[in-house]
């Protein structure tokens, strides 16, 4: 049964940094197609950053600059590395994976199985 267990959200003032890690387990990081998403209150579901099989990254445009994704496949997790956040990325922040392996840009959240719950992240002005 695979499991994918966020952590690492909370508040912080813009201009300051965050880091989130997801935890998998029953699944295996390395070698992955996995990403981050986000949901603000009334929005869609975004990606915010992926990373495929191969190490592809991927970045959404609002953070590209400012937010890193990696994998530690020693502790077989998906972490998100915030910096510069603004207010815009207020956010539910969901970690997600493909029960398949891809390359190259794999960003629409109907095309990942397997879903954490979710962490929330709120930036203040």
């Amino acid at each position: 049964q695979v499991q994918l267990e966020e952590s690492g959200g909370g508040s912080a003032q813009a201009g300051g940094s965050l880091r989130l890690s997801c935890a998998a387990s029953g699944y295996t990081v390395s070698g992955s197609c996995m990403g981050w998403f986000r949901q603000a209150p009334e929005k869609e579901r975004e990606a915010v950053a992926t990373v495929d099989s191969d190490g592809g990254l991927n970045y959404a445009d609002s953070v590209k600059g400012r937010f890193t994704i990696s994998k530690d496949n020693a502790k077989n997790t998906l972490d998100l590395q915030m910096n510069n956040v603004k207010p815009e990325d207020t956010a539910m922040y969901y970690c997600a994976a493909r029960s398949r392996a891809c390359v190259g840009a794999f960003m629409a959240p109907i095309e990942y199985n397997y879903w954490g719950q979710g962490t929330q992240v709120s930036v203040s002005s």
